[in-house]
């Protein structure tokens, strides 16, 4: 039977909220005289998707990986919390590195010795709203597929845009705006936003991240494409997300979150 470790990826320092806390680090549900239960409220982003994960019965094991320097911080969270005496299912915390990736690789390499049968199941804290019907379509897909994505469909046209029509700088960056170009319109209906979690088996990620780190011009976004490049004969499943299930990049997004909160 697989085993499914959810890991709670909460690395970043915060530096494009324009905070010294990192996002992840950041009360939920206490401001703007929010009226909602007092379970919810004063809540840090991180605590929202690991009681999702812990109370999900699919879910075997939960791991957070934390920036170093909020390690204790981290430790604190969980001490105060629920998760290790109720669930049962709260694991380790792991030390992040300093690009996303880092982070990613520094799960795999703590589970490396897990069995081959093995779902890691990669989360954005940010994410704080993920739910357990996304975790469900999530689990359902890794029965038949080493790799699973998750995303939404777009509701906007999408461009692909150029910064000139020839691939060459007509300016100089700190002279004025570069232009920008419409390049490619592809068709809107097959044009999906990623969320996460993204889950894959073991080792599967294991051999894309050793492949990757071979590359000399390896760069990563997300999971999904380090597996997308580097073992491309792999498909990755999609199922859906939710625009509940909402990255928080900005001041403006933790005030979205929370007024998910007061509506319910």
């Amino acid at each position: 039977m697989m085993r499914n470790i959810a890991v709670v990826l909460a690395g970043g320092t915060g530096s494009r909220m324009g905070s010294s806390v990192p996002k992840q680090f950041m009360l939920l549900g206490d401001r703007s005289g929010a009226k909602h239960s007092q379970k919810l409220a004063g809540r840090t982003v991180i605590e929202y998707s690991l009681d999702t994960f812990c109370n999900h019965p699919a879910i075997d094991e939960v791991a957070v990986v934390v920036h170093p320097d909020w390690r204790g911080r981290m430790e604190e969270i969980v001490d105060s919390g629920k998760w290790k005496v109720e669930s049962g299912k709260f694991g380790k915390i792991i030390d992040g590195g300093s690009e996303r990736y880092m982070s990613s690789l520094n799960a795999i390499m703590a589970y490396i010795d897990e069995p081959d049968d093995t779902n890691l199941l990669l989360h954005d804290a940010a994410r704080p709203f993920v739910s357990a019907e996304i975790i469900d379509r999530v689990v359902a897909a890794l029965e038949h597929h080493e790799a699973v994505g998750v995303a939404v469909p777009s509701i906007d046209t999408v461009w692909e845009v150029h910064p000139d029509i020839s691939g060459e700088l007509i300016v100089k960056r700190e002279e004025c705006e570069i232009p920008r170009f419409v390049a490619r319109i592809p068709e809107r209906k097959l044009m999906w936003r990623a969320q996460t979690p993204q889950a894959f088996r073991l080792p599967l990620i294991r051999d894309a991240y050793q492949r990757a780190l071979q590359d000399p011009q390896f760069q990563a976004t997300d999971d999904c494409g380090v597996v997308r490049k580097y073992m491309p004969g792999t498909k990755i499943a999609v199922v859906e997300g939710s625009e509940r299930n909402l990255k928080v990049t900005t001041p403006q997004d933790l005030a979205a979150l929370e007024q998910m909160l007061i509506n319910g």
